[in-house]
């Protein structure tokens, strides 16, 4: 590093690296929805595969779906359950935003943003915990109800 450098040490060492520093909720919550939407894409483009079996008959389709019915298929299942309420209520929360209702009266953007702090994050930290009884319902389906 130069005299002049203006980059700056991780004197935190993995847990710097994995916190990500500077970044906020927003960032990570930006990351996730991306992460998740191509989860559900590929599990969608895997599912019309799966599905087209039930072109070559009823034993073509009864055998396709005993290959899936191993207990690492099911938990590929609940994760992508995982996936798609999380995807689906922060798109609520997106769409919010985007139609304004989660945005109130412009303001100056002077720092720090205060609809992000007052508006924004209340609404994301609802909707996470929202999508987190979602998940917790959806597992107790999955694994204690005999999904």
């Amino acid at each position: 590093m130069s005299k002049n450098s203006k980059a700056r040490r991780n004197k935190l060492g993995l847990i710097g690296w994995l916190g990500g520093g500077r970044y906020g909720f927003e960032r990570y919550a930006y990351t996730l929805h991306r992460i998740t939407g191509l989860a559900l894409l590929v599990y969608f483009v895997m599912h019309i595969f799966v599905t087209g079996a039930r072109i070559g008959g009823s034993e073509a389709w009864q055998t396709t779906m005993e290959r899936y019915e191993t207990p690492f298929f099911k938990l590929g299942e609940f994760l992508v359950f995982l996936a798609f309420a999380f995807h689906a209520l922060n798109g609520v929360r997106l769409g919010l935003a985007e139609l304004g209702v989660a945005l109130g009266k412009p303001q100056r953007p002077v720092y720090p943003y205060r609809v992000s702090i007052h508006r924004q994050r209340p609404l994301f930290i609802a909707v996470m915990i929202v999508a987190a009884l979602i998940m917790i319902l959806g597992g107790a389906d999955f694994y204690l109800l005999g999904h």
